[in-house]
């Protein structure tokens, strides 16, 4: 089945969860409000004429001072079967940035999901480990919102040194490298 008529097709079924259809340049993107979106998404699992198996990306977007709601978090996902893409683009809200977990549906989205709390700061409900992944567990704050201070924190982060004692101690390990 064609991603545009799967898109059309959930604008049918959820009429009051579908914003928006695009269609550019081949790529089809459904845009949807975040309270159905598991409901949405096991659909587009389970469903065999979609059967859009496989996760290929789950990203946060900010468009801070851009639009509202400041926040999207964007699912790329793919059938291995019938070779097709489709791209939902879920609104999440700043005041309340959580949206439900997709990880029962597609496991791959767990490092992603984290990966968009760590840098996002949005939080995936009944996600089953939702801690940061790239930032040290004790940083603050989400260094891809645009509002993060572009200088990093106003104060050196209290991990550093023990960074750099570690990296010190480590040094020992690399292979001496004649200079040519």
């Amino acid at each position: 089945m064609d991603p545009l008529e799967i898109a059309v097709g959930l604008k049918e079924r959820f009429a009051d969860d579908v914003l928006h259809i695009s269609n550019f340049r081949g790529q089809v993107g459904v845009y949807l409000k975040k309270p159905h979106l598991v409901e949405i998404a096991r659909l587009l699992h389970d469903t065999p004429e979609y059967c859009l198996d496989y996760l290929k990306d789950l990203c946060g977007v900010d468009y801070m001072d851009i639009k509202m709601p400041r926040f999207e978090v964007v699912y790329h996902l793919y059938s291995m079967q019938h070779g097709h893409m489709l791209r939902l683009n879920v609104q999440v809200s700043e005041h309340s940035p959580d949206i439900d977990s997709v990880v029962d549906i597609w496991a791959g989205a767990n490092w992603h999901e984290r990966e968009c709390y760590d840098m996002y700061g949005i939080v995936f409900n009944n996600h089953p480990d939702l801690r940061r992944i790239l930032m040290p567990e004790d940083w603050e704050g989400h260094p891809q919102r645009k509002d993060y201070p572009t200088a990093g924190p106003e104060e050196e982060w209290r991990g550093f040194k023990e960074v750099e004692r570690k990296a010190e101690e480590f040094k020992k390990y690399q292979w001496n490298r004649k200079k040519t």
